[in-house]
Formats: C-alpha cells, structure tokens, sequence
C-alpha cells in the first residue's frame, strides 16, 4: 500500500464543513507520517467527477455530513471505480436518513426512542398537539431534521410553546422534521471498525445535551469517561447492540453508534457511517485506549478500502 497515491476527500459543503477540515488534516499528518504518497481533494472547490482515477489508487473519505456521508460522494467514488473508505452508497445513505435508521432498528429488534415525522407542508400547531398525544410522547421533546450530523439543527423543547419555535426555526432550513421523547440517563457511544465493536465511551456534558458545542469545544468541558461506566455486563451489551446495528445496515469500515442508557435499556439514538478523527474525537480515543495509535487506527480504516461498499 506504501507505493499507492492516497486521495483524502475532506471539508466539503456541510454544515460540518469545519470538523470535516480537521479530520482530513489529522488523517492526512498520519498518513504522510507512515510513508504514504498523500494528496487531498475539496469537494467545495471542484466537482467530483474531476478526481483523476489514473492519478488515485485509493480515497480516504474524510468528509463528514450531507454530501459526503449520505451516499452522494459514495456514488462518484464508485462511477470513477476507485476503492473508498467507509460505508458504501446505500449504508451510508440510510444511517443518515434518520427514519429509514430508525425502521431498520426496528425491524431488527433494536430499541430507539419512539418518534412521529412532520413534513413542511403537513405541518400546524394544531396537528402536532394532537400527534404529540396519539404517539404519549411526554416533554421535554427533541426535534431535529432527518438527515444532519454533528447535533446539527436539534432542539431540545421543554413545553409547547418552546416546541412551536423550534419547529418554526427549522422549517425555513429544512422540508422534513423528526420528533422523539427526550431520553435522560447515560450518554453512551461505541465504535466499531470492520465489523468488531472497539470499546465504548460515556459522555457528561456540561451543557444541556451533547451538543455542536459539547462534541467540538474544549471550552464546552465534556467530560470523557473510557471505558464507559457501566457494569461489565451492560458494557458488554452496548458493544453487541452496535455490533448489531453496524451490521443491519449493511455498514463498513469505522462507525460510532450513540445511545442513551436510562433505566437499564440502551436506546439506540443513530449511527454515525464517518466518525469524526479529530483530537477531540471519541474514536480515536476509544482506539487510543486499546493500544491502537492514531496512526494504526487511520491506516487500518485505509486497508479496508474497496469498490461496491
């Protein structure tokens, strides 16, 4: 693999453009570390379809978000036929469509908060009183749009007329939002790479959810608890439940899966098909902790690469 041209797709159009960034350049000062031929691509800057296959022999898909993790990249990298990292076009396009996630868990056993869908148009206040009683869903709700990464756009709403606002606010950025209980109790997340569960992270944020913020600021003073706190045979379970979810949606490579643990039951909340790979983030931590360095984490995420993910 030395001798190969490593493209590292990263920033991107997203909203997490940023972080994006930071990833690709994290993965980038590794590989280059380790001896690989290293040159990086903007998706903002110039269109897919000018990535030269001649000239790239594998991609390091770094992007995060909408565009390059919800099977759009995927799709170019597979036409231009170059192996890729991560998910393939169809995993990653349903890990971030966060109802047809949701269906998937389901059908597999997988328990997730419950949740009802408002389309822009459908929408009135009137109608989502009514959905709100029918579905028993008590305060403090979450709102959020479908298809957004990175706590992009969530809304935690204490009363109706909070709700309301929110819902009033996302409608002018977004055509469709999802609207679940608000689920307390420990905040949970597991990566898995090629298939095996790695190890899983508890999370105490500061602020009122692990948020943008909480997740990217060190001024947001998360807190970072590895291994998780949790009784060996819960921990255990977190580690098979993602395992299981990895694997019913067809994933590849690196995903995290986060869950709230409340009264003794994991709620599977998404999964993540691109983990960020910044200093900040929680696989490489998780990694860091299993005796994986950075850079064996980065170049194991490389050897996985492969066409019709």
């Amino acid at each position: 693999m030395k001798n190969k041209k490593v493209l590292v797709v990263l920033g991107g159009t997203s909203g997490e453009r940023e972080v994006s960034l930071d990833s690709g350049r994290a993965c980038i000062k590794a590989l280059k570390k380790i001896g690989y031929n290293v040159s990086t691509f903007d998706p903002k800057k110039k269109q897919f379809n000018s990535i030269d296959p001649n000239k790239t022999d594998v991609i390091f898909n770094a992007l995060h978000g909408k565009g390059g993790e919800d099977g759009v990249a995927q799709s170019y990298f597979e036409y231009l036929k170059i192996p890729y990292t991560h998910s393939g076009v169809v995993s990653s396009y349903n890990a971030m469509n966060k109802i047809i996630s949701k269906e998937i868990f389901k059908k597999n056993k997988i328990k997730s908060p419950k949740y009802f869908v408002f389309e822009k148009e459908d929408y009135s206040k009137v109608k989502l009183n009514s959905r709100i009683k029918r579905k028993k869903i008590k305060f403090p709700i979450v709102v959020k749009p479908i298809n957004e990464g990175s706590s992009i756009g969530v809304k935690v709403c204490s009363n109706i007329i909070k709700l309301n606002k929110s819902v009033k606010f996302l409608f002018k950025s977004y055509e469709e939002l999802i609207f679940e209980p608000y689920i307390g109790g420990q905040e949970i997340q597991v990566a898995v790479i090629n298939g095996a569960p790695l190890g899983a992270i508890e999370l105490k944020p500061k602020r009122q959810f692990y948020d943008y913020k909480a997740k990217y600021s060190k001024a947001a003073k998360t807190e970072h608890i590895m291994p998780a706190n949790l009784k060996i045979s819960n921990y255990k379970e977190a580690l098979q439940i993602a395992k299981k979810a990895h694997d019913a949606l067809g994933c590849k490579g690196i995903t995290r899966s986060d869950f709230k643990f409340f009264k003794n039951q994991f709620y599977l909340l998404e999964i993540n098909t691109q983990p960020g790979m910044t200093n900040l983030s929680l696989v490489p931590e998780i990694a860091n902790y299993k005796g994986m360095s950075f850079q064996s984490l980065v170049e194991k995420i490389l050897l996985n690469a492969s066409i019709n993910r």
